[in-house]
This record gives structure tokens, sequence and C-alpha cells, in this order.
């Protein structure tokens, strides 16, 4: 724990994303996808683990920013009188994948310590690295191949090699530029020609700003919403358009505890949220690019619906314990894969169905592959009526009747019956509208406990969730009927710290299957925001959401967690969700306030 997670900044190039510290070392790298095995894995390890230093021996950060609105990494460091620029990028539009970084002196002169540790596999292989002299351009660099895996440095100045690792220092003077490129290329191809920095970083920039130039103005959290838009960009692979939910893996969401989860793959819940928040903000063809990528992930077998799929849309993603590294700050175990994906979560369907229906209600065209599957998908909303599920946090204890999972049921049939009743589609609106029905009826007698006045987490039980805080949001009732204020309240009450930040559920009731304690959870703070801001507490509102602000990193960067009792980020890092939760969060803010069309919404039936 010797780099907080807040205190890390992504580079992506959206095929994969690196993470390199405040202090200049590239802490983890997977190749070639997000969900690869990682080249740098010092993340999770330790400096044996994989690295790649690059950093003044001696000087503090003054500042730590992007270029514009991109992934430009820029690091301006300070030593007396001296000055150094470090810019760190992935560069789009390339072949492959790579890092390049640039050191410019800018005043006096300073000394950099360079050192790679490459390590593949997860930190286990250590590959045969060689020099490979270019005759024919007289140019050096860097070769590391471990069996299908490759790597090459190329740069103005080489490391030698020290005990395993590359080490060199050198000295930077003003307007002295050093440039370093480390590109990944599968070891029986050719070894890649080595790329202008700085074209490839101009070149980027530009395209990261041409793309966040179509975001529309956002009021007072412009740039929160600006760069969270831009996370999720980043975290969308370029070519199957699937989105995953974090580039890590196993950052613990509870500091030394077991609650570390491989998240480096796409869900079908945040998939069609992120779809929502794309569309909501004019980015139609990438709204349509994830339609695309979830329902060819469902077509394999729409029978055997899984809650998360490879970022191709592979299904088999078996959990894995990776006993050889130590993890972050010493949480173990260190997870690869995820069982979760053999769990039945009644939400997903609904979430899918909820984010098509706006869809459609905006505009976006069925064609002959997505209605039919949508209609399939609806069967088996029906075929499951009555089976007990894990819950969208897949927990780990028995099956249970999840109110927020009935309700998305509920979500999904009633997105069935607007197709067929608003939009023309072909269907058996009928028999949905049975089942919605009497699905509603049963929630209402089963998931609200009249004595408390609030909707519970399952069936039968007297905790809360602030998963209920989503009932609203899918129109199961507004946000002002005092159902949903009871429930509110009882939230309040039993899971808003003194920080005023939101848990998700009170971990110590033992639902989850798994010892207690976790952190605040950065989704559930923005459901909060969007709840007061939509049932006429708008005060309060603006002022959890200026809390939350000030939490999110100098880049704008937030995890899945929050302790506000250190001040430190926990969890997997950049996290999707918190970011698709704060753009909805001061979206509900500008609705309120009437600075924002509102986005379509369903009426409590």
């Amino acid at each position: 724990m010797g780099t907080g997670i807040e205190d890390y900044a992504m580079l992506s190039d959206q095929r994969t994303a690196a993470l390199v510290s405040r202090w200049g070392s590239v802490d983890w790298l997977c190749f070639p996808r997000f969900d690869s095995a990682s080249v740098f894995g010092a993340l999770v390890g330790n400096r044996e683990h994989g690295r790649w230093l690059l950093a003044p021996i001696e000087g503090e950060v003054l500042s730590l920013t992007y270029l514009d609105s991109s992934f430009v990494l820029r690091t301006l460091w300070a030593s007396g009188g001296s000055q150094v620029l470090v810019t760190d990028f992935m560069p789009l539009g390339n072949g492959g994948s790579s890092i390049m970084r640039r050191v410019e002196g800018l005043s006096g002169s300073m000394r950099m310590e360079h050192e790679l540790i490459i390590r593949y596999d997860y930190g286990k292989v250590l590959p045969w690295v060689r020099r490979n002299f270019d005759a024919v351009k007289g140019t050096e660099s860097l070769v590391a191949v471990a069996g299908p895996h490759a790597a090459v440095l190329h740069a103005t100045r080489l490391p030698k090699a020290k005990n395993h690792t590359h080490h060199d220092e050198f000295e930077v003077k003003a307007g002295e530029v050093y440039d370093f490129e480390f590109a990944c290329y599968p070891s029986h191809t050719g070894i890649p020609e080595p790329n202008d920095v700085g074209l490839a970083m101009t070149q980027t920039s530009r395209t990261w700003r041409q793309w966040a130039a179509k975001i529309p103005t956002h009021g007072a959290h412009e740039a929160l919403v600006r760069r969270s838009l831009l996370v999720l960009k980043a975290l969308t692979h370029r070519e199957t358009g699937g989105i995953v939910a974090a580039p890590t893996t196993s950052l613990p969401e509870f500091f030394g505890g077991e609650r570390n989860w491989d998240y480096r793959f796409c869900w079908l819940r945040d998939a069609a949220l992120t779809l929502q928040v794309m569309m909501t903000h004019g980015f139609e063809e990438e709204a349509l690019c994830w339609r695309d990528w979830l329902l060819r992930a469902i077509a394999g077998d729409h029978r055997r619906l899984q809650i998360m799929y490879g970022v191709g849309g592979e299904r088999e993603l078996p959990e894995k314990i990776l006993q050889h590294l130590p993890g972050y700050g010493d949480a173990k175990p260190v997870r690869v894969g995820n069982a979760a994906v053999n769990q039945y979560q009644g939400d997903v369907i609904g979430e899918v169905m909820v984010a098509l229906d706006e869809l459609r209600t905006m505009g976006g065209r069925e064609d002959h592959f997505s209605w039919p599957l949508q209609k399939a998908l609806l069967e088996d909303v029906l075929a499951h009526l009555d089976r007990k599920d894990h819950g969208l946090w897949e927990m780990r204890g028995e099956p249970a009747y999840f109110t927020h999972s009935r309700v998305m049921m509920w979500a999904a049939l009633d997105a069935g019956v607007r197709a067929v009743t608003h939009h023309g589609l072909s269907g058996d609106a009928p028999a949905w509208e049975m089942a919605r029905d009497a699905l509603r009826e049963q929630i209402m007698v089963q998931g609200f406990n009249e004595e408390l006045n609030s909707f519970t987490q399952t069936y039968g039980s007297t905790e809360v969730d602030a998963s209920l805080l989503v009932l609203a949001q899918v129109g199961f009732l507004d946000y002002a009927d005092p159902k949903m204020l009871g429930t509110l309240k009882r939230i309040e009450t039993d899971l808003l710290d003194e920080h005023g930040f939101l848990r998700r559920y009170r971990s110590e009731s033992g639902a989850d299957g798994l010892p207690p304690g976790e952190y605040t959870f950065m989704v559930c703070t923005c459901w909060l925001i969007e709840q007061y801001a939509h049932c006429g507490r708008l005060d309060d509102a603006r002022r959890l959401l200026a809390r939350l602000a000030a939490i999110v990193n100098d880049l704008g960067l937030m995890s899945e967690e929050f302790d506000p009792v250190t001040g430190r980020m926990a969890g997997n890092f950049p996290q999707a969700l918190s970011h698709l939760g704060l753009i909805r969060a001061a979206d509900a803010i500008e609705e309120a306030a009437g600075m924002r069309a509102a986005r379509p919404r369903r009426g409590p039936k």
C-alpha cells in the first residue's frame, strides 16, 4: 500500500489499459486485452512482479494532469530550480499496444532513474531479454521474449541489464528530450518499428479531444461528467465494443481483507447502463455499438444467460487464485477470472430491457436480430419468475428473493409491454402484462415491510439495501411516493455513515457469505443523490455531489469504494459503475433544477 489507489492515473488505447503512479511507475499493464495476463503486475504484488519506473531521483510533483480531454498524462517535476516534464500515453490507432514516455528538460538539470522489469503471466515468467541491433538504421533496442509474448523497448537511451532488471540513471538538461516506447507484440511476428513519439502524442491527443468535443455542456459539474464519459470510452474495447467494469483485478474492497475480485470483464448490467448514459449525452453511435456487443454476447445461448462475458463475448471465465502474489497491501487472495459468472442474477435482463426501451424511445430502430432476441429474454424472465437469485452485489451466500432483482424483472416485462403498445412491435403483450402486474403485487406484499415502512433487501427480511433506490429510477414507484420516502429514511438510518456516504448493505448481517467489513460504495452515494434531486431535496443532492466531487482524484477518476476515515479509495480502479452513477447524479440535479431536459421516465404502474 505504498501507493494509494487514488494516486494512480489510467492510460488507455481502448484495447487494454495501464496504471501509472503519481511517482512515475507503471505498475499495471495487461496485454493484448484488458483481461489478459499482466506484463507489469506490481500493483497486486511488488516491483519483482513487473513495473516500469521513469522519474527523477529527487524531486516533487508540482502537477499531474491529463492534456486537454485526453488520456495523455503530464507530470511536472521540480527539484530546486530545475523542472522536468514527463508525458505518458498509449497511442491510439496503432496496430498493437504500446506505452510512450517523453522526458523534457524545462529548466536547470535533473537526474532521472529508469528501471524496467518485465514479468509475464502475472509476474511468474521471466522473459529472455536481449539487445537487438539494426545494422541498416544503426539503432539498438531491447527485446524481451517469453513463449507467445514479446516486447520491445525503443529509446533515446537504453537501460543496462542488472539482476534480471534493466536500470539506468541519466541527466536531463533544459531543452533536452528523451523518448521511450515500450511495445507489446506476438513473439512469432517481427519486431515493431519505433514510432515518432511527438507525432503519436499529437494524434492521440487530437483523437480524444475530437471525441470529447461532442459532449454537451453540463453546468457546474461539466469537468467531472466529461471525464466520466471519457473513462467509459477508455474502458471500451475498440474492436468488440465490450466495456470492462474496471481495468484491474483484486484491488481490495476492504484493506487486508478477502473481498478482492477480478473486474476486467463485461457485465451486461454495466453495458446496459453505459448505453443509457451515452444515449442521453448524444453518442448514438456508441450506444448502438454497445447494444450490438450486448446482443452478440447474449446470442451464444440466451437460455444460459450470463451476468458477464469476456471482452469478445467469451463465456468461460473460471476463477482461480494466484498464490504467488501477495496482493495490494497484503490483501489476499489475488483472483483472476470470476466465479460470479455462474450465478443467476434476476435483475440483469431488466437492466438490458430498460436500456433498449430507452434506445427505442429516443429513435433507435430494432433490426431482424435485436427484437427477436429481446422477446426470447422475456420468455426467460417468465421461466424464472419463481427462482431465487444472488442479487446484483453477487452475494456468495444462499440465493434469496432480492427485492431489487424482482423489481428489475418487473421492469423487463414492462419494457416488453411498452415495445408492443408504444412502438408497434410484435409480441405477447397480454401475457407479459399479466405477469408484470402479478409480480408487482407480490413485491408490494412480500418486499415491503409495513412495520418498518420500507422495502427490504429480500422478501421477509428486515435489512435494507442501497439498490432499493433504483426502484424509482425504473418507474416502479415515483421518487416522492410515501413508500419510497419511507425506504429512503430507513436507508439513511442504516446505511448512511457520519461522513454522508452510503454503504451497499450491512455486511455484518452475513447475507453475502463473507466476513464483515467494507467501505462506502461510490455508486450507492450517486443513487442517493439522484433520489434526493427527484424527491424535492435538491439542496441535499447538491451538497452530497459536492462532497463526492471532493474525493474524486486529481485526474477525475473514481474507484469502487471510499474509506471516509482514512480518505483512501478502495476497490478496483477506475470503475465504470462509479462513473456511470456520477453522470446520472449530475444529470438528475440539472433536471431537477430545470437546466436540463428530463430523460425518458416511466411513470409508476
